[in-house]
């Protein structure tokens, strides 16, 4: 890996924005369902007057200047050139990396695995396909994919002599049984069940074959293995940890690393698979250091207590620039960070307040003062490289001119949910963090003539459920961007709304749903290129996020952590070195 010439940039920037540096900073942004459909459509009936009136004055009153502006900022990917080491390898040494937060558990087929559980799970598990530098799936723990001509079949073929950490064999029975756990479970299968054949949805063959049987076409589909939903754990294991879920924390899975002790908001280790079906694992072993506050890790990192860590703090992405001891590897092609508003409940069924405090939001002081001006502002879920990306898309935030008349309207027919004429609204966010607390800080300040703000702060697990239950107003976010757009249908559809949900705003639009089918459905980029363009613009209308930036991610090695990039499959195909924050450790090695 080598020095990205972001690097001088970002000492550059950090030296014209010094001023930021003293308010502190942290870590990473965090970042009943039947009726909401119906729900929605009323208040946007009764209020489609004033939103369109709002929507005209913003269209009349839009300037130039921010358009050449929003053009300035559409700059080339922040991202750094990914590279496999020159050394040779070695064997021996213990890796510690800090993660952003703590985890409920380790089991893809009951957990919320964010970014630092799939981090974890990388150890512990493979996955069916991933992901190569170029984009484009491949398999991994499958030999194979082929699907029906009507792309709502698909054949898969696994890799034979195969053994889990726990001596169990790699089949399609296995498969099977982590399958139907992940259908089963009440979070993890709404990004399942809606999407296969109720009657059969998945069909063995014989030992190595297996047919997954979808709902709708989707001529992509092997990319939905890439992550936790093609994690394969031992059916032994998971069997175990159905009657006793504190095995949840004890994973048991294919991965280049085994399981050895986990003490929770502490440190969870792994060691070294001797046996590793893909190859020679280097490291002895792996051990994983859950820090909410980024500047603490990152402190850590440079004090030699952690070897690496991954972060969206763009404050240590800046400090860590100008240290001659750390390499990172740097991307902001994934995830957007944004405020997401649950449209399910008070004040925010209501797309008046939704329009309002998108108005209100003071995005480019969120992006000087929290994020030095170093990541590119987001005004949809596609980065200007993309060719998804809708150039039409223009976010209107830092506008609190048109939010006052659409407060004074909302608080006049609903005059409950206001106080002195302003909207009463809580905003939560995942912490402790002083960079969070910086962010509702400054939020609040930019809501307050609008807003009256009360803050909540959660860990990462509980403030994951209360989006997932509902019982939130509005909340800080990390999502979207994954490598293949389709697989961000889960967060979306109509039919990703519950009890518990995935469709976090509990916002329901059955065009937009037809939409996304249909992109699914198209087996090239050209005939993706128009629905995923219109599919921003309905995103843009409907006012559910207040779009921040696209999220840098940083990989930050110290000096003789090695090869993280060099991850391969069995065919020596190159593996993408991360996504979200999330990479591989089976190639990584610490040279002397």
């Amino acid at each position: 890996m080598h020095r990205s010439k972001l690097f001088k940039l970002l000492i550059a920037f950090l030296a014209l924005t010094m001023f930021a540096t003293a308010c502190g900073g942290s870590d990473d942004d965090s970042s009943s369902s039947s009726d909401s459909s119906s729900a929605s459509e009323a208040t946007e009936s009764s209020s489609e007057s004033s939103a369109s009136e709002a929507a005209e004055e913003a269209e009349e009153t839009e300037e130039a200047p921010a358009e050449e502006e929003a053009e300035e900022e559409a700059e080339a990917p922040i991202v750094q050139d990914q590279e496999e080491s020159v050394l040779e390898p070695v064997f021996g040494g213990t890796l510690r990396w800090g993660l952003e937060a703590e985890v409920d558990g380790i089991n893809p087929t009951a957990s919320a695995l964010s970014a630092p559980g799939l981090t974890m799970m990388n150890a512990a598990f493979d996955t069916l396909a991933a992901y190569d530098v170029d984009g484009n799936t491949v398999p991994h723990l499958a030999e194979s994919f082929s699907s029906s001509a009507d792309c709502k079949t698909w054949s898969m073929k696994l890799r034979d002599g195969i053994t889990f950490h726990d001596g169990t064999p790699l089949n399609t029975e296995a498969v099977s049984v982590n399958f139907l756990a992940q259908y089963g479970d009440p979070l993890v299968g709404l990004a399942v069940r809606p999407y296969y054949s109720a009657d059969e949805p998945i069909t063995i063959v014989d030992d190595l074959n297996m047919n997954f049987n979808l709902t709708d076409a989707n001529c992509n589909w092997p990319s939905a293995l890439t992550g936790q939903l093609g994690a394969i754990g031992s059916p032994t294991w998971i069997a175990a940890a159905q009657d006793d879920p504190t095995l949840d924390q004890q994973p048991v899975g294919t991965g280049p690393f085994i399981f050895e002790s986990r003490v929770q908001d502490q440190v969870t280790r792994f060691v070294r698979n001797a046996n590793y079906w893909g190859g020679d694992v280097y490291l002895d072993a792996v051990e994983f250091y859950p820090v909410t506050d980024g500047d603490i890790r990152t402190s850590l990192l440079l004090e030699g207590e952690l070897d690496a860590q991954a972060t969206t703090n763009v404050e240590s992405i800046a400090s860590l620039a100008e240290n001659d001891s750390i390499t990172q590897v740097l991307d902001d092609t994934g995830d957007e960070s944004f405020l997401m508003l649950n449209s399910s409940k008070a004040p925010f069924d209501d797309i008046r307040a939704r329009q309002a405090i998108t108005h209100a939001t003071p995005r480019d002081n969120y992006n000087t003062l929290i994020n030095l001006d170093v990541t590119r502002k987001a005004d949809q879920m596609f980065t200007p490289e993309s060719p998804y990306y809708n150039p039409d898309i223009v976010q209107l935030s830092d506008r609190p001119d048109l939010a006052g008349p659409l407060v004074d309207a909302y608080c006049s027919d609903n005059p409950n949910n206001c106080t002195s004429g302003k909207i009463n609204i809580e905003y939560q966010y995942s912490g402790p963090s002083v960079v969070g607390e910086r962010i509702a800080d400054l939020l609040s300040e930019g809501w307050a003539d609008f807003f009256n703000v009360t803050v909540q702060v959660l860990p990462q697990d509980a403030h994951i459920q209360e989006a997932a239950l509902g019982i939130y107003n509005s909340i800080g976010w990390r999502q979207f961007g994954a490598v293949d757009p389709g697989i961000d249908r889960v967060w979306l559809l109509c039919r990703a709304i519950g009890g518990i949900s995935l469709n976090w705003p509990r916002y329901c639009d059955e065009d937009r749903d037809a939409l996304i089918l249909q992109a699914d459905a198209a087996a090239t980029t050209e005939e993706k290129i128009p629905l995923y363009q219109e599919l921003s613009k309905m995103i843009n209308e409907e006012y559910l996020y207040v779009f921040y930036h696209h999220t840098l991610w940083s990989l930050a090695l110290r000096d003789g952590v090695e090869n993280v990039c060099g991850a391969k499959t069995l065919e020596g195909v190159s593996l993408r070195c991360q996504v979200n924050g999330r990479s591989f450790f089976q190639s990584t090695f610490i040279a002397d």
